[in-house]
C-alpha cells in the first residue's frame, strides 16, 4: 500500500510543478478548443482533485510510518483525511477565487449612488470631472452639479443621475 501512497503523493507534487511550469503555455495551447465544454461543478476543479489525491497519499505515508495501525484503517483515515483537506482548499481558495473575479465593464445607469471623487473643481453652473470607483478599476466622468453648488478638487460626491452622459452630483454627506 505505501507504494499506492507515495505515487499519489508525487504524482501531485509532479502536477504542481508542470501546472506551475507550465501552465500558462497549455492553456494557450489549448486555448482554440473552446468550442469544447469542459464546464463542471466547481467542487471538481483539478486544484481540489488532485490537492487530494496528494492529501490521501502523504496522509498514508505519515499514518504507515507513525502508528501500528492496520492497513485498511490507514486507508479509511487517509481517505478522510483526503476529504476534509480538499473540502477545506475548495471553501478557502477555489470558492473565494471563483467569487473574486471582476470585470471593469459596467453601465452609465449603474453609476447612479455611486461615491466619487472631484479631481478637477465643479464650478456652479458649469462642467468638471470626477473619478468613481468601479469594480477593480476607477472611471473618469464629466460631472456637473444638479443643485448649483461649487466642489472644489478632493470633494467627495454621490451621482445623483445621468445626463447626456455628464454625471450629475451632490455633496457626500458623512453620517
Amino acid at each position: 500500500m505505501q507504494t499506492v501512497y507515495w505515487g499519489c503523493f508525487y504524482g501531485g507534487i509532479f502536477f504542481a510543478v508542470v501546472t506551475i511550469i507550465f501552465g500558462d503555455l497549455l492553456g494557450d495551447i489549448f486555448s482554440g478548443l473552446d468550442s469544447l465544454s469542459f464546464d463542471h461543478l466547481d467542487f471538481l476543479s483539478p486544484m481540489v482533485i488532485v490537492g487530494g489525491i496528494t492529501a490521501f497519499g502523504g496522509a498514508g505515508i505519515m499514518l504507515e510510518r507513525l502508528t501500528s495501525l492496520g492497513t485498511l484503517t490507514i486507508a479509511i483515515l487517509s481517505l478522510i483525511i483526503a476529504i476534509a483537506l480538499s473540502i477545506f482548499v475548495y471553501f478557502i481558495y477555489v470558492k473565494p477565487m471563483k467569487n473574486a473575479e471582476t470585470s471593469n465593464s459596467y453601465t452609465m445607469s449603474e453609476l447612479v449612488g455611486k461615491i466619487g471623487t472631484v479631481t478637477v473643481p465643479v464650478p456652479e453652473h458649469g462642467f468638471g470631472e470626477v473619478l468613481i470607483k468601479i469594480g477593480a478599476g476607477n472611471t473618469n466622468h464629466i460631472a456637473c452639479s444638479c443643485d448649483g453648488e461649487e466642489f472644489a478638487t478632493g470633494t467627495r460626491v454621490v451621482v445623483a443621475d445621468i445626463k447626456d452622459g455628464v454625471v450629475n452630483v451632490f455633496r457626500y454627506q458623512d453620517n
